[in-house]
């Protein structure tokens, strides 16, 4: 029986980085870096006024008070937009708005609230000192400067940095697109009337998200007929739009295997026992040479369970994500059960606490019973190690916690 780390290693072996491009900003949202990237300009270019006033010399209003208030000529007003403003001379001032060029001279800025606001001459109610309400060239970043490391996914607060440091396209790696099929003549949509001999089709529905949630773009085909010239048909179409294709169903010993006949003329798929719980047959391969393949158990439970395990970090390490799992922590368990022996076993749990005072976690519902009620109520998955047959209260096991 092959082991849990083993067949993470393949799928991830198998879902290689997709190769970078360069796209304009607004396309890189959502995507992640290939590259890093350097700023092409220093930030602020000059040294700016940090707020609309009037800029001085310091030593110019030293004392000045709402008693003893000081009075400067005004020389000249400054726009954000002018771009060579006049030199300070001793004893004068600039009025200057938010933004704007620092008069070469000039060591801070007076607001206007402190001022009579006059234009020919200005009285001062106040003093200051060097570097007031300046923004000074460079001190967000400097041209050069690593802005943004491989890796990193851009969303709008890094499209603020790039498009400020000058750059209008960066090289991504592109999200990848993932056609997801459930297989089986039993299927049928939610929302249809309920019908003898049919289940409603869980699980595309449910991968679909996991696979968006991931940072895939995702194309849900749905329920698949289990006819072998129907579903060869289907798969071959899909070649030309997906990068991954992830089956559910189809693999039932007892169904005559129909996934595995349909899948061998088209490429190269292995299938596995995997020594975990719950799920136990998994897929994974290569259709004519390009497009990956991930085959998942009918269970809706067993398959979310395994894209967890297996698909979700493969998903991200193709994306070109610098971190490919989720958030692990260690808990003392609160409630005891059997787990089978020699399996792995990811068991829906409900975790609490802080890091201060440790963390506390307990199954929910039968962990050996695959119960859709514990999935969705479930903030982790607690994992039982392979050698491990009973968990008693007081054991520490590893969580893998999802995300609110």
């Amino acid at each position: 029986m092959k082991s849990v780390a083993d067949h993470l290693a393949e799928c991830l072996a198998v879902a290689q980085p997709l190769p970078p491009f360069a796209v304009a900003l607004g396309d890189a949202v959502g995507c992640v870096l290939a590259e890093d990237v350097r700023s092409l300009v220093d930030v602020p270019q000059a040294d700016l006024a940090a707020r609309d006033g009037y800029a001085v010399r310091v030593a110019d209003v030293d004392g000045a008070s709402r008693d003893n208030p000081v009075t400067l000529p005004m020389l000249e007003e400054v726009r954000a937009d002018t771009v060579d403003p006049t030199a300070m001379v001793e004893r004068t001032t600039v009025r200057i708005s938010s933004g704007a060029v620092l008069p070469a001279g000039a060591d801070a800025v007076i607001p206007i609230e402190a001022t009579d606001q006059g234009r020919a001459e200005v009285r001062f109610f106040a003093g200051t000192r060097e570097g007031e309400n300046i923004r000074r060239q460079s001190e967000d970043f400097a041209a050069g400067e690593v802005l943004l490391r491989a890796g990193v996914r851009i969303g709008s607060r890094q499209v603020a940095v790039l498009a400020s440091a000058g750059h209008s396209t960066v090289m991504v790696h592109p999200a990848p697109r993932v056609v997801v099929m459930a297989i089986g003549d039993e299927l049928q949509e939610p929302g249809m009337p309920a019908t003898r001999g049919k289940i409603y089709d869980a699980n595309s529905h449910a991968l679909s998200s996991a696979i968006r949630d991931a940072g895939a773009e995702v194309f849900r085909v749905g329920g698949v007929s289990d006819d072998k010239r129907e579903l060869r048909e289907l798969l071959e179409d899909q070649l030309v739009r997906a990068d991954i294709i992830i089956t559910t169903g189809g693999l039932s010993y007892g169904g005559g295997d129909t996934l595995k006949e349909v899948l061998s003329p088209l490429g190269t798929v292995r299938f596995d026992n995997v020594a975990m719980a719950p799920g136990r047959q998994l897929g994974v391969g290569r259709l004519e040479g390009e497009t990956t393949v991930f085959c998942l158990p009918g269970s809706p439970v067993a398959a979310m369970t395994a894209f967890e395990v297996f698909i979700r970090p493969a998903l991200r390490h193709m994306a070109g994500y610098s971190s490919i799992n989720r958030r692990s922590i260690r808990a003392v368990v609160e409630k005891g059960w059997e787990s089978p022996e020699g399996l792995r076993e990811f068991v829906r749990a409900r975790v609490v606490g802080n890091p201060h005072e440790g963390y506390r976690v307990e199954p929910l519902g039968d962990p050996g019973r695959p119960l859709l009620t514990a999935l969705a109520t479930a903030n982790c998955l607690a994992i039982v190690p392979e050698e491990q047959r009973a968990v008693q209260v007081g054991d520490t096991l590893e969580c893998v916690v999802w995300e609110r």
